[in-house]
Parts: structure tokens; C-alpha cells; sequence
């Protein structure tokens, strides 16, 4: 027997995204996620990068035993996998991790140490766009943490979407939210956040890649600093 999830084709899931934009544009985040839930049930997932687990923690909510998906590129800061199994162990999610096919090693033996200092787009591909591709095949619909107020590139994020790349809905439900919203959420709920946020990381990546933020940069300006990159490739 099939079900209406399963039967909905690719240009129904964008019309579906489209409308959906419109509708929840003003809905709160836990009611984004409760439409996700209903919507797409196990063929939906939500991705965390480990930076913090507020999107995680809210799909919980709404859909306890949501699938979480975590890229493990290789590279993370030791914190960063501390965060990813602290949320596996107390939150009620099923945590997935993804890997890329090569390990840092073969990476290195392919195309030569630190591939991310000389051509981070390639790194970024390998060790993230790629799995991710791979991870989200049997979904229809994912969730992010992207926020409007990070950046100028993530200002017109739509709280749901059409991922015109993956051919499936994004959705981001804490789209609206500023930065105090999300520390009043962390507050609020005792949310598990990625302790280098309070060490001068304004977002957390790959170590490479990252540093701390100086005053008055936006949070997204430790990233790939000095390479006139701002987005890994996941979005966009």
C-alpha cells in the first residue's frame, strides 16, 4: 500500500513548498515543524551542523524521534562532536551521522594536504555537499537552521522552500528569528549549545575554516575568512 507521501512527484512537493512559504510565513517555529511533521513524516529530517541544537530540540518537539542529521567531515572541532553526542544522548532524535566516501587521509593522498586552504569550494563539495546529497536521497523534505539576520546571502530565506538542487522542501523554521530569540530559546529550554560559542565563535565549521569574529563583523564573517567565500555549498 502506498501512501500520499510516497505518491506526491516532484512538481507537487515544489507547488506544496510554494504554498506552504506563503501560508506559514508568520507561524511560529514549533508550528512550521508541527506542518513538517504532518505533512512529511519519516520522509522528513532535520540537519544540524552542531553549532547548536535549537532546530533539533524544536523538531522534537513537534515529531519526537525525528531524524537529525549530522555531517562529519573530518574536520570538526573536538566540541563540535561533543555537542553532536551529548544531543544523541539526551535529546529524543535519532541521530544520523554522514561521512564522505574518503576519509581526510585519502583525501590528501588524491589531491594533496589541506585541500580546504587551496581550493575550499572542492573541499566543501567533497566533504559536504556531496554526503549531504546522498544522506537526503529517501526525503522529501529537510529542515536547517538558517537564519534571515546572519548574513546579507541569508536574508531572504523563506521559512519553506523549494531546494531547487535536491529537488525536495527546505524548510527553516527559525528563518524569522534574531539572535536574541534564539539565546531566549537556549535559555528557556536548557538547550545543549556548542560550548566554542562562548569562546568567540560567532558559527562553527570546519576548524580550518573558522575563526573567531571580530566586534561589529556578522556571525557568519569567521568563515572561510580572507578566501571571499561565505557559503559551503549547502545552501546555495
Amino acid at each position: 500500500m502506498t501512501t500520499a507521501q510516497e505518491e506526491r512527484t516532484t512538481e507537487d512537493l515544489k507547488q506544496l513548498a510554494e504554498q506552504a512559504g506563503r501560508d506559514l510565513e508568520d507561524a511560529s517555529a514549533l508550528e512550521i515543524l508541527q506542518w513538517a511533521a504532518k505533512t512529511f513524516g519519516k520522509r522528513f529530517c532535520v540537519t544540524s551542523s552542531m553549532e547548536d541544537a535549537v532546530v533539533a530540540h524544536l523538531a522534537a518537539r513537534a515529531m519526537p524521534g525525528v531524524d537529525v542529521v549530522f555531517l562529519d567531515t573530518g574536520y570538526h572541532f573536538e566540541e563540535t562532536i561533543g555537542t553532536r553526542d551529548a544531543v544523541e544522548a539526551v535529546m529524543d532524535v535519532n541521530l544520523i551521522t554522514l561521512t564522505p566516501v574518503q576519509t581526510v587521509a585519502e583525501q590528501d593522498a588524491e589531491y594533496g594536504p589541506k585541500l580546504h586552504d587551496r581550493n575550499p569550494d572542492l573541499c566543501c563539495a567533497l566533504r559536504k555537499v556531496q554526503p549531504l546529497e546522498q544522506g537526503l536521497k529517501d526525503y522529501q523534505a529537510w529542515a536547517t537552521g538558517l537564519r534571515r539576520d546572519e548574513s546579507p546571502t541569508r536574508a531572504n530565506t523563506p521559512v519553506v522552500g523549494w531546494d531547487e538542487k535536491r529537488q525536495k522542501v527546505k524548510i527553516s523554521p527559525i528563518a524569522r528569528w534574531t539572535q536574541d530569540d534564539v539565546d531566549t530559546y537556549v535559555a528557556e529550554h536548557g538547550v545543549l549549545t556548542n560550548p566554542l560559542l562562548m569562546d568567540g565563535y560567532a558559527s562553527v565549521g570546519c576548524a580550518p575554516c573558522t575563526r573567531r569574529v571580530l566586534q561589529g563583523e556578522d556571525a557568519r564573517a569567521g568563515r572561510w575568512a580572507g578566501r571571499g567565500k561565505t557559503e559551503c555549498g549547502l545552501h546555495g
